[in-house]
């Protein structure tokens, strides 16, 4: 949601990085941008490693048949066909990165792996008595409930069908190494974006599967996922903190351009967050109370736009990584909470 301004770090290949094509980042390694129809990411990128047992995936996109069409497309650019899969790693349960890995998964008998971390919300969304979204009472912990209507037009009015969220074949659970014969991938849990979200370092080659974890033009939302859970930022900080503690490695995100230092991205996400509490701090301390009424002293985006000018997804995903930043504030001893009527209310800690 929030985010620092663009670097000027080029793709691997020519043009834009959401430009479509197979773009070779590394020996036997290939990058593969797949549409993301109304959205404003635009893609999503797609890195396919070749194995002398099959193709093995990291992520798979968003099972959308534009999408499905660019990516066979992209496959037969290098020579291969869906059927040539045997594997997918995907960095978390979000849309883009699952649903069509699922999908392609099921019909040729390739693995989906996907981190526990994830198996809550999993279950939540496959919860057939669940009849209330649970953002609208998050809304409410943030103060924002003048958000929910818009909110519930964007929803489906009828439960969703769940044909491509089915549940893995594997869920990854604690740090593991993944030995793919010639190539072993180190694959490190990082809850923050999600909590079951991991990245997947191959160190011999210096390559970074970073997911959402780290993006090298914007900050990763934060806990947008259907189990809340109370310390979205602390984890997010920790996991950015121990990837950090790895070596340099070239960063391979899942949306933008390859090719940044994953040290250089990291200190830049930390400073950043750094900067966003402490403008919470002083929200604060000039009154504001809610998340909400923090998100409306705090600018968004690179153009420093206004709460009031934001639209009603982009506002709630404002309220809630707010409401993050003033949780971990709470947490650290910074802010006073306290909770009524559904709502935290924050204030500067009274003298000791």
């Amino acid at each position: 949601m929030t985010n620092t301004e663009d670097q000027p770090y080029q793709s691997t290949g020519s043009g834009a990085w959401t430009e479509p094509g197979a773009y070779e980042v590394a020996p036997g390694v290939h990058r593969i941008p797949l549409p993301l129809p109304m959205d404003a990411l635009r893609a999503v990128n797609v890195y396919v490693m070749e194995t002398s047992s099959g193709l093995v995936l990291v992520d798979g996109g968003w099972a959308v048949p534009e999408s499905r069409t660019l990516f066979e497309e992209s496959l037969k650019e290098l020579g291969y066909t869906i059927r040539d899969i045997r594997r997918f790693l995907v960095t978390h349960l979000h849309r883009d990165h699952y649903t069509q890995a699922y999908v392609v998964g099921q019909e040729v008998g390739a693995g989906v792996s996907l981190g526990i971390g994830d198996k809550p919300s999993m279950d939540l969304m496959h919860d057939k008595d669940l009849h209330r979204d649970p953002n609208l009472d998050r809304l409410q912990l943030a103060g924002a409930l003048e958000l929910a209507q818009g909110w519930r037009s964007m929803m489906p009015a009828d439960r969703p069908p769940m044909d491509d969220y089915g549940m893995p074949g594997e869920w990854l659970d604690r740090d593991l190494v993944i030995d793919l014969g010639e190539r072993q991938l180190d694959a490190v849990a990082t809850p923050g974006h999600t909590q079951g979200h991991y990245v997947f370092a191959d160190h011999e080659a210096g390559l970074l599967f970073a997911g959402d974890h780290v993006l090298p033009t914007i900050t990763p939302s934060i806990g947008f996922e259907p189990k809340w859970v109370d310390q979205p930022l602390r984890d997010f900080l920790d996991s950015l903190a121990k990837v950090r503690a790895m070596p340099d490695l070239t960063l391979l995100p899942a949306h933008g351009p390859t090719g940044m230092s994953s040290h250089t991205r990291i200190d830049e996400l930390v400073a950043h967050h750094d900067h966003r509490l402490e403008l919470c701090r002083a929200a604060v301390a000039d009154g504001a109370r809610t998340a909400w009424e923090v998100t409306g002293e705090l600018p968004w985006t690179r153009r420093n736009r206004r709460r009031e000018e934001l639209g009603p997804f982009d506002a709630v995903m404002a309220a809630f990584e707010t409401l993050a930043h003033l949780e971990l504030l709470a947490l650290q001893g910074t802010l006073a909470r306290t909770e009524s009527d559904g709502t935290a209310r924050f204030s500067l800690p009274a003298p000791a």
